[in-house]
């Protein structure tokens, strides 16, 4: 039955910070106390063009007594990819590794993380503040999600 159909709703906030992403997962929970884990897995993605997969590292907190999940997952990771070089030389036919930047929402390419909060009674300009009250970052904005083009790299 369509009604029995639940939107889930949820909102993206851009985070621009240095740090790694467990020291990161670490002054989030601390701010905005909630209880941020690493998520065994994390996030994959084929890459065509370069024929490799793309790692992101995802940290999931499931807060059950909201029904809310927040997902901090990172934006940006190298890949390596080796090219073969044909100059007649005397290193000729040398693979070289070089490493390609890949994205997770490839339009916001200078976003270092993204974190996705769903269903939570929490107010966006809360959560954005308390980020940025962590000297760690350098700024946080919340991010329109029906403009991107690659909102399905979000279904997980």
């Amino acid at each position: 039955m369509i009604d029995d159909f639940v939107s889930v709703d949820y909102t993206l906030i851009a985070i621009h910070s240095s740090l790694e992403d467990y020291r990161l997962a670490y002054f989030i929970n601390r701010e905005l106390e909630i209880r941020l884990q690493k998520c065994p897995k994390g996030i994959s993605f084929k890459q065509k063009e370069h024929e490799s997969t793309a790692y992101f590292s995802r940290y999931i907190f499931e807060d059950d007594d909201n029904d809310a999940a927040w997902n901090l997952i990172q934006n940006k990771n190298s890949i390596v990819s080796t090219q073969t070089t044909t100059i007649s030389s005397l290193f000729s036919g040398e693979e070289h590794a070089g490493f390609t930047s890949v994205y997770f929402l490839p339009e916001l390419k200078t976003v270092d993380y993204i974190l996705k909060v769903e269903n939570t009674e929490t107010e966006d300009d809360d959560v954005i503040n308390g980020l940025l009250a962590i000297k760690h970052i350098a700024i946080a904005y919340k991010i329109d999600h029906y403009k991107l083009k690659s909102k399905n790299n979000l279904i997980f």
